[in-house]
């Protein structure tokens, strides 16, 4: 049984996708969208493009307006870093100064693989559910904005739940091109941008509504996204976002080191580090955003088996990534976790149960408009008066 407020679809028949709750507007997969280049990009290869498209915030903000009247759909905007064939050493250090945990030249790679897949959408369960999710938090402010930006968008799961009445045109920034070619149909216009969710290739005061999800956990330096994301909203834009929490896969996490403990004397990690609920806040605060809400949920999905998960956290493109990866597992160490894992988490069926943690959060960016807390001694009554409420509306009704 999953604890209030899970989801526990069941993976454990035969090899079938978990049949997670759908969504509640109906599953609409569309078939691949290639790039329709202009006459501008036509011919060229992506190589090409990383050289002559839109490198700077003030030539990509000021391109916009002429894009959706042109037939280019795409924009390429990787850093020379991403596009470079070796790796940087272990430990490198962004722009900010902050340390890179995670390699992102690899993390590239691994969702470009997965959206190649013969069945991409097979493993797109818990995107599809979360992007459904942000989406209603979308529908919940009642009002249209006219251009939105879809960081970590990958083939889509957010735009294919939203529709015009509420966004009028969206941007999908992605670092994996494969996705963005193979995304789903969406009814809102869209324009694909193949950039680092890190630098954020647009101008200030560009977009209306940011949304992100599942992709910003994968951000080497989280402060600087946020910033970023900050920085590209229209005052009184809004911020909707969502990303995998601190006890995401603690049943693959606990199992893997036990058995790594017990066959080879000391464990690894192969679960990537995840940020916690209470640091949220604070790193939305510091990016300049208020009125902030941040929110947290389970989803647990039902395996076969840790092998099972494994496969599927590939076929998501949700592989380790992390510099200090052990490069692999032996035979014995994963055959001794899959029992672990059956043993400690298994359920009464036979199948094993993994837990998404999923952060949900919201933050607006300041305007005169907005509601403000009034000065600190400015209140003409007393808390100490409302016990007095109830006798001055009897005294009314008589």
């Amino acid at each position: 049984m999953a604890a209030a407020g899970q989801t526990t679809p069941n993976r454990s028949t035969g090899g079938e996708v978990p049949a997670l709750v759908r969504m509640r507007r109906g599953e609409r997969r569309g078939e691949a969208r290639s790039c329709v280049g202009s006459r501008a990009c036509a011919g060229r290869a992506p190589e090409v493009m990383a050289a002559v498209a839109v490198g700077t915030r003030a030539l990509v903000g000021s391109g916009l307006p002429g894009l959706w009247g042109s037939g280019c759909r795409w924009l390429w905007v990787l850093p020379a870093g991403l596009a470079a064939a070796a790796p940087p050493p272990a430990g490198a250090s962004s722009g900010s100064g902050a340390l890179s945990p995670f390699d992102r030249r690899l993390k590239r790679k691994q969702k470009n693989w997965a959206a190649l897949q013969a069945e991409p959408g097979k493993c797109d369960y818990l995107r599809e559910e979360v992007g459904g999710r942000i989406a209603d938090r979308v529908f919940d402010i009642p009002r249209t904005f006219p251009l939105a930006l879809d960081v970590g968008s990958g083939r889509g799961y957010i735009a294919q739940h939203l529709t015009k009445d509420t966004v009028e045109k969206l941007i999908q920034v992605d670092i994996a091109e494969n996705a963005l070619k193979n995304a789903v149909k969406s009814e809102v216009p869209t324009i694909s941008v193949v950039a680092d969710e890190e630098s954020l290739p647009f101008k200030e005061d560009t977009f209306d509504l940011v949304v992100s999800s599942l992709s910003l956990h994968w951000v080497n330096d989280l402060p600087k996204a946020f910033r970023e994301i900050h920085q590209v909203l229209k005052p009184d834009g809004v911020f909707i976002g969502a990303m995998f929490g601190g006890d995401t896969l603690y049943e693959l996490r606990c199992s893997l080191q036990l058995a790594e403990l017990e066959r080879e004397g000391g464990f690894s990690p192969h679960v990537s580090p995840f940020t916690a609920v209470s640091d949220l806040g604070h790193l939305l605060s510091r990016a300049g955003f208020n009125t902030l809400t941040v929110d947290t949920d389970e989803i647990q999905v039902n395996y076969p088996g840790l092998f099972e998960v494994m496969e599927d956290l590939q076929g998501m493109g949700e592989s380790n990534c992390s510099w200090n990866r052990k490069p692999l597992l032996h035979r014995d160490t994963m055959l001794a976790a899959a029992a672990i894992y059956q043993e400690m988490y298994g359920n009464s069926d036979g199948s094993v149960p993994a837990t998404f943690q999923i952060f949900y959060m919201i933050g607006w960016k300041f305007h005169e408009s907005q509601a403000k807390p009034a000065k600190r001694g400015s209140a003409t009554v007393s808390f100490g008066d409302l016990s007095k409420l109830g006798g001055y509306v009897s005294r009314e009704k008589k």
